[in-house]
């Protein structure tokens, strides 16, 4: 499945927050959702591409990938 294709079942707004409240933030965000639901992460904060999988591996959760956009960068995440 193309990353473009993904449909979120929410959506996390992270633009203009620095490292590492755009993690801090998915992690709780997480917390809310249902086993297999997808999150989608906006943030205008780079370090996130390199944050974000390194999370996902800590937590278990499923790393889907990232599409950058204007300076903007959308990350998805499923829910393990």
């Amino acid at each position: 499945m193309d990353v473009k294709d993904i449909k979120p079942d929410e959506v996390l707004d992270c633009v203009g927050l620095a490292c590492p409240m755009p993690i801090f933030k998915t992690s709780t965000k997480i917390n809310e959702l249902q086993a297999g639901q997808v999150l989608e992460v906006q943030s205008d904060d780079g370090g996130i591409e390199k944050d974000m999988p390194a999370w996902c591996k800590l937590t278990g959760n499923e790393y889907l990938g990232l599409i950058k956009e204007n300076g903007e960068y959308h990350v998805y995440v499923r829910k393990k």
